[in-house]
């Protein structure tokens, strides 16, 4: 069980947020210009509050650090030994063996052996402190029931003071809509939704709304030693922008509680999981007690709908504490038998909002429960293994050469693989209407994992599970839809997770974007809140050790984080003491403060941001271009509208004849379609070039060069089309002849503009030719001579032309298109007219070729399909 409750859980504070707070409200939606609004009389700043440093300076310890900031270490390199070796997965065993070295001894330490170290750190300033409580129970138990817990308010106080997020949290809601006549609404952050705007209309005038998260999902520990599980309770901030809290190097998600995992002693099995979720509601009203204190200090409105369960819990006629005759009383209203939900007297906060959908366990769970096996029904498991191996790879994504059918172990990584290639696999061997249901639901979770959704987004959503409801009785109707056990043919709906998919587009609007709230975040914290602290122990009394441990890990990175700012702050002082002493005229600029913050920015994005990041290779061409005088030779990375492209310095061949590489790659007009790009760029210069029109080139016209340079390879990044400040994940294009392994080359596909008034993304593809890529190269003028057309990396492309849309996959049906002479359509543009990777698949129909093979399909087929599915960007450009 994975529980979420977001937002609407929320407090709200007289804040003292401090100085330069920015409210945020977006103002592009996939890069168009969106009007916003505030909601006003929100998040005023009644005066400076204690900042991060300024509780660092109010420690029992502030005075000795006046002389020394590090203490109780020695001095900064003390402090880093003790930092590395206190984060690092030595036992306590191996820290006093690499004390006791020789080596080591030189070193002017302050401490000789693991338990002196870790008595300093309890020195260090302190954040939420654990405790831990023995917990009553009426029913017996096999051991005693322990709470290990810390209190939430200090959780999300901490959050909200940490200078990591400063300028990426929302304090007020806000409304924005893609137009000024404002018709049209955009929701992504929680503080965009209706849910938010309303809560904050019934706080008092001034408060800042602090959105609640909690996540609550057992765990194992480990797969040995009696397989110990773990039930850690998350908390986070909803206020931290989802970009950010989504990030598990943010660390924006707090182990707040570990619940306890109780075996009660009771003689019938369904009661012990009704006693189980008693205990859990329990833990959880104690727990969150400071936060329904906050919520209660405003004397808030509760919201009528979230008082609808108590009504009936209130009706049943039965004493809770006779667990069985309260279950079955329960029944009717399809409760859990919980008589004392923890939100009952938690002001604003509505089941009904605060479990929200969740993307990993809801969605790519369900894909891989249902769709899969449906369309392994529908196929058999031979024919869907073997279609999904004959797929040509994507580098960088994962490929099933064996199929999926035998995979162990699926991960939401995998499940979100599989539906990549889903429909494209399955279109043409079953029957249209199930593939057409089984589209759907792909549709339908790719437009709801849209990190900005609009009004007209909500009814796309909509409209795709309507459409899949259309079409399901074939599912039912073809025997694909069986029992996990029995095999039997199942004629019902009865899916938990498909109902759920109807409380999706109400979602949206009460609490913003739904992707914001998916497990993986807090599935990746599990591993460093728990899993990991749990190996560091000696497999006994696992909650004390990992909250004894989890204790010592924040107190090391926020004194880490104080002393390098405070180091910061004193270093920027001292600049600007030494600038003021010396003349300076009136209406000069200082520029000590902002040269404080950027230093303080650095510090902190070291200490918090991504260690590993994705290549930005706009932000490599905007330096190159910066500091690269123009030359003949041409860079390397560059960008043309919204496509960054890198080619590696060195080509893979750097000095080929054209006549020689015509005969290597299979182009037999590759000279004379050179002549025509040569005779076009004359006339249009750097300007886009249509494909189409009769070869104007005799077979041997004379070029000015006879050499080319040639890549095997470019890779090209796009921006996130919902955040055109973002790059998205960089793909790689191939064109690489005949080789030992892939015997008739490895060629990709492409999207290329042809029409100058239409741009990609904004166009989709409308202005843009699908097309294969066959040589990637650059001209070499003879010796002392400057062109400039050898300034630039040329393609050469076979267009594919669109037969139709088929209805059933919404894919673009394509065939290679040829010359009146029965030759291929190919031609020879400028690279950096390519606008986007694309995946071309061949078309199996009802039966693959057993002779085919992913190295060979491609080459052997003449219908192929526009996968739009392979990626989600792909996916919202192409689904105009």
């Amino acid at each position: 069980m994975d529980d979420h409750f977001d937002g609407p859980n929320a407090d709200y504070d007289n804040p003292e947020i401090g100085e330069g707070v920015e409210v945020f409200a977006p103002t592009t939606y996939a890069g168009h210009f969106c009007r916003g609004e505030q909601f006003e009389g929100a998040a005023i700043v009644y005066g400076i509050g204690d900042t991060f440093l300024r509780r660092f300076d109010m420690d029992r310890h502030a005075f000795h650090r006046q002389t020394n900031m590090y203490y109780p270490f020695a001095n900064f390199g003390d402090w880093e030994m003790a930092n590395f070796l206190l984060q690092s997965n030595l036992s306590m065993r191996e820290v006093d063996n690499y004390l006791s070295l020789s080596m080591t001894k030189k070193m002017p330490l302050s401490f000789w052996t693991a338990k002196e170290l870790r008595g300093r750190i309890e020195d260090l300033p302190k954040g939420p402190c654990w405790k831990v409580r023995i917990v009553p129970t009426r029913h017996p138990t096999t051991n005693p029931v322990q709470l290990y817990w810390r209190d939430p308010l200090e959780c999300i106080e901490a959050l909200f003071n940490h200078p990591f997020y400063a300028g990426k949290m929302d304090y007020s809601p806000f409304r924005v809509f893609t137009a000024a006549e404002r018709v049209m609404r955009v929701y992504s952050e929680w503080m965009s939704s209706d849910g938010a705007w309303d809560l904050q209309t019934k706080v008092p005038a001034g408060s800042t709304l602090c959105g609640v998260i909690l996540s609550s999902d057992k765990t194992n520990i480990t797969n040995v030693c009696g397989g110990k599980v773990a039930h850690p309770l998350l908390i986070s901030l909803a206020n931290i922008r989802m970009n950010v809290r989504n990030k598990g190097s943010s660390h924006a998600f707090l182990l707040t509680a570990l619940m306890p995992i109780a075996e009660f002693i009771y003689p019938v099995t369904r009661i012990r999981s009704v006693l189980e979720a008693h205990l859990f509601h329990a833990c959880l009203d104690f727990v969150l007690e400071p936060l329904k204190k906050a919520a209660q200090f405003g004397r808030m409105m509760a919201d009528p709908l979230g008082n609808e369960t108590l009504r009936q819990l209130e009706s049943i006629p039965c004493d809770p504490d006779d667990v069985e005759a309260y279950f079955d009383a329960c029944a009717q209203f399809r409760l859990s038998g919980v008589s004392r939900p923890f939100w009952r007297d938690w002001l604003l906060s509505d089941p009904h909002r605060f479990l929200t959908p969740e993307c990993l366990h809801h969605w790519h769970r369900m894909s891989w429960d249902h769709d899969v096996k449906w369309c392994k029904c529908a196929l058999g498991s031979e024919e869907l293994d073997f279609r999904f191996s004959l797929l040509p790879p994507i580098t960088g994504l994962r490929q099933f050469k064996s199929g999926i059918t035998k995979l162990k172990q699926v991960g939401g990584r995998t499940q979100r693989d599989v539906q990549r290639y889903l429909v494209v696999v399955i279109a043409g061997a079953a029957h249209p209407d199930v593939v057409a249901a089984v589209r759907a639901l792909t549709e339908f979770r790719y437009l709801a994992q849209a990190p900005a959704i609009t009004e007209e987004g909500c009814e796309k959503i909509a409209a795709a599970l309507a459409e899949f409801h259309h079409y399901k009785q074939a599912i039912i109707d073809g025997g694909l839809r069986r029992g996990d056990q029995s095999g039997s043919i199942l004629e019902h709906w009865e899916i938990p997770k498909l109902e759920l998919l109807q409380s999706v587009v109400p979602s949206i609007s009460q609490v913003g974007s739904v992707l914001q709230w998916s497990a993986d975040t807090t599935e990746h914290a599990h591993i460093e809140v728990v899993k990991d602290p749990a190996s560091r122990t000696n497999n006994k009394d696992y909650s004390s050790q990992i909250c004894h441990h989890l204790d010592r890990i924040e107190k090391c990175r926020m004194f880490d984080t104080a002393v390098r700012l405070r180091g910061t702050a004193e270093a920027g002082s001292s600049s600007s003491a030494v600038e003021h002493d010396g003349d300076q005229s009136d209406g000069e600029v200082d520029h000590a403060v902002d040269d404080v913050d950027e230093a303080e920015a650095a510090v902190l994005n070291d200490l918090w941001a991504p260690k590993q990041s994705r290549s930005d290779f706009f932000e490599i061409a905007a330096k190159l271009l910066a500091s690269t005088t123009l030359s003949s030779s041409p860079l390397r990375t560059f960008v043309r509208g919204s496509t960054a492209f890198h080619l590696n310095f060195r080509p893979a061949v750097r000095r080929l004849s054209v006549d020689a590489a015509a005969e290597k790659f299979a182009i037999p007009d590759l000279r004379s379609a050179l002549g025509d790009y040569l005779a076009l760029y004359n006339c249009l210069g750097r300007r886009i070039r249509p494909f189409g029109g009769a070869r104007q080139s005799a077979q041997d016209i004379p070029l000015p060069f006879e050499y080319l340079q040639i890549w095997y390879k470019v890779r090209i990044q796009q921006r996130v089309y919902h955040d055109r400040a973002s790059t998205a994940s960089a793909y790689t294009i191939h064109a690489q002849p005949p080789n030992g392994h892939w015997k008739y080359g490895r060629y990709d596909a492409a999207i290329l503009q042809v029409d100058e008034g239409h741009d990609w993304p904004d166009s989709g593809l409308t202005g843009h030719a699908v097309v294969e890529v066959r040589l990637i190269m650059r001209p070499r003028p003879p010796k002392g001579i400057n062109v400039p057309w050898a300034n630039r990396f040329l393609v050469y492309v076979r267009r594919f032309n669109v037969v139709n849309v088929e209805p059933s996959t919404h894919l673009h049906v394509l065939k290679r298109a040829v010359r009146a002479s029965g030759s291929y359509f190919g031609d020879v543009f400028p690279l950096d007219q390519i606008s986007s990777f694309a995946h071309v698949v061949p078309r199996f129909g009802e039966t693959a070729d057993k002779r085919l093979t992913y190295m060979n399909s491609f080459h052997a087929s003449q219908s192929f399909y526009l996968n739009r599915y392979f990626d989600k960007d792909f996916f919202y450009t192409t689904n105009h």
